[in-house]
């Protein structure tokens, strides 16, 4: 179902998608408990679900090229969060791993994640929060990364 229609509303999509990104990453980085940024407790996400991925597969999944994936790698490693090591097949590749420090700030990333999606989705159906995140979804199919990032 397509909304092509003439007259339908201007809802301003991109201003608002942007405003909303830019107010919840700053909003989440500026609370007193948070020791992460948005981009580390992704990270710390990942490698929560799966630890010692190859630095490659951490940046796809957040949708980060080399160059991200591997300045996000360096910060959270100067913060102790993670750590890098060679992979043992590949010399040339390497895979991240969670510290103790990592393993505590995921658990306080999860408890504030809950906290904020709670707030995200007050006053909403389950119904409307499962078309946001369909819609949300979809940006990613309509607009692929290229293959040079």
């Amino acid at each position: 179902m397509r909304n092509n229609d003439a007259g339908a509303r201007h809802h301003r999509l991109i201003y608002l998608l942007s405003v909303a990104h830019r107010r919840l990453q700053r909003w989440m980085a500026a609370r007193p408990e948070s020791e992460v940024t948005p981009a580390q407790a992704g990270l710390l996400f990942i490698l929560g679900r799966q630890d010692g991925v190859l630095m490659g597969e951490a940046g796809a999944a957040l949708d980060l090229g080399p160059a991200g994936i591997s300045g996000l790698v360096d910060r959270s490693a100067g913060a102790r969060l993670v750590e890098r090591r060679a992979d043992r097949e590949d010399g040339r590749a390497f895979r991240i791993w969670l510290t103790p420090k990592g393993r505590t700030a995921l658990a306080q990333a999860k408890a504030s994640a809950a906290e904020v999606n709670a707030a995200l989705t007050e006053g909403f159906t389950a119904a409307e929060i499962d078309v946001v995140a369909r819609w949300l979804t979809s940006i990613q199919d309509k607009f692929p990364r290229s293959s040079d990032e």
